[in-house]
This record gives structure tokens, C-alpha cells and sequence, in this order.
């Protein structure tokens, strides 16, 4: 159940899911907005083991940027009782440069609380990251990071505004806090997917990641996203050293369009 411990990267995939092109993209309107609420269960090992959330937020001021909130909360089921997790993660969005400006993490593992706050300067070059684990003192580092750096729910929206085409690779610079690893997305094909929810649509796409630990990965991950214009994520799988994972869509609901004034219109 570590893996839930870590949503706020894998469900980034499905939320899990190349710097220069960050600016390039299209605007996020065209794809999500402000209301937007995805539901997943998630099952390790062919078990469900939790289910998870990600709702995009009100408008609201972060560190002096105008930002959408990305929330990403994640629950362990009690029935699986070998690793209760809870788990709130917060990627705050710049819909203006498509970039985010940092995020704040919050969970419980076997009722021992950690936080981690990443804050990233104004041209995505650097990060202050500030970790703290129950009572003990905040221990503060600075980070610098290959231009145009997003973390992971920030790639998984990026690719998300693009205009996905078969065959294609899409390549982003992604911080998970410590370390600083190239995300690559390849359209494979189209399909139509078996879904909780009834047959869709979707894209295949083929994620390599460079994920530690017991998140390493033992081959590439693979998500789904919808071929209509908000390309919404409807499944992952993975399969990480600590075991196969699957994170399925039970429930969406849009957001509301909202124009955005591009930084570099």
C-alpha cells in the first residue's frame, strides 16, 4: 500500500497520467477547468485497495500567482489492513504559462504523518522543498532544476492540453522532490477501452518513468486517455517493484470552461 502513499505522483498520471514545449501547449481550458472531479478505485495486486480523488479547484493566489489548485486525495481501504494511508496532495496549476508553481503534500502512513511543500521560482529553474516527518523540525533544501520543470500532475495536465496524435512522443523535465527525471508519453494507438462506467474511446499511451525505491518500474507504465478534447485520464497500469497496480475512473464530472489569458500571447 505504499503506492498510495505516492498519489500525488502516480494518480498525476491519471489526474497519472518537454519543458521547452510547455509554452506551446494548448490553453488548459481546452481541456479541464475549474469543477472538474475525477474518481478512481485503485487495486494492487488484483485486490481493491483504496480509491482516490482529483478535483480541480477554485481559482485562488499562491505565492503570488493566480493558480488552479489540482487536488489529489487518496484513502487506503480498511479491509486491506496492512498499511492505512491517507494522502492529500495539491498541485497548484498557472493556466497562464501552463506551468505549475510548486505543491503541498500531507499524508499518513501507518498513522505517521509526513509533509512535504515544494515551491518552484517564477521561470521553473529552481526549487525550495521543505520536509518535516511527525515532530521533528522542518529540514529545508534548494534544488536547481532544467527549464520549464513540472511534478507529475503537472505533466499528466500538460499532456493532457495536447493535441494527441498516434506516434507521437511528448517529453517533460519532472521533479518529485528530490530528484529530477525526463517523462516521455507515446501515443501507441486508439482503442475502445472497457470501462466501469461503459465502453470508451481512448488513446493507449506508453509513460516511462524513473521512479526509486519500491516505485521503480519494472516496464513502462501504460494509461488511457479520451479521444475527445479533454483527453481525461480513465485508467493506469503499472507495474512497480512493490507489485501491479491499476487505477480505473469510476465517476467524472466537467469543469467549467474558462478562457485563459496566455502568458506569452
Amino acid at each position: 500500500m505504499r503506492s498510495l502513499s505516492r498519489w500525488g505522483f502516480t494518480a498525476a498520471m491519471v489526474g497519472l497520467m518537454g519543458s521547452a514545449l510547455a509554452h506551446a501547449q494548448e490553453p488548459a481550458a481546452a481541456a479541464f477547468g475549474p469543477g472538474e472531479q475525477a474518481q478512481y478505485r485503485v487495486k494492487y495486486l488484483g485486490m481493491t485497495a483504496g480509491s482516490a480523488t482529483v478535483t480541480v479547484g477554485a481559482p485562488m493566489t499562491q505565492w503570488g500567482q493566480s493558480v488552479w489548485p489540482i487536488v489529489a486525495l487518496a484513502k487506503s481501504d480498511d479491509i486491506v489492513g496492512l498499511y492505512p494511508v491517507k494522502s492529500r496532495y495539491v498541485s497548484y496549476w498557472n493556466a497562464a504559462t501552463q506551468r505549475v508553481t510548486g505543491s503541498d503534500l500531507h499524508s499518513e502512513e501507518n498513522r505517521k504523518r509526513r509533509r512535504q511543500r515544494i515551491q518552484l521560482t517564477d521561470d521553473s529553474k529552481g526549487a525550495k522543498v521543505v520536509k518535516q516527518k511527525e515532530s521533528d523540525p522542518p529540514r529545508e533544501t534548494n534544488h536547481e532544476l532544467p527549464d520549464g520543470t513540472l511534478d507529475m500532475t503537472g505533466a499528466a495536465f500538460s499532456l493532457r492540453g495536447q493535441d494527441l496524435t498516434v506516434g507521437r512522443t511528448y517529453t517533460y523535465p519532472v521533479f518529485t522532490g528530490s530528484k529530477v527525471f525526463t517523462l516521455s508519453a507515446t501515443v501507441e494507438g486508439r482503442e475502445t477501452l472497457a470501462t466501469l462506467m461503459g465502453p470508451r474511446d481512448a488513446f493507449r499511451v506508453r509513460v516511462h518513468t524513473e521512479f526509486g525505491g519500491s516505485m521503480e518500474s519494472k516496464r513502462d507504465l501504460t494509461a488511457y486517455f479520451t479521444t475527445d478534447a479533454r483527453h481525461v485520464p480513465l485508467r493506469m497500469e503499472a507495474d512497480f517493484a512493490l507489485g501491479s497496480i491499476v487505477v480505473e475512473m469510476t465517476d467524472y464530472k466537467p469543469g467549467r470552461a474558462v478562457a485563459v489569458a496566455r502568458a506569452d500571447d
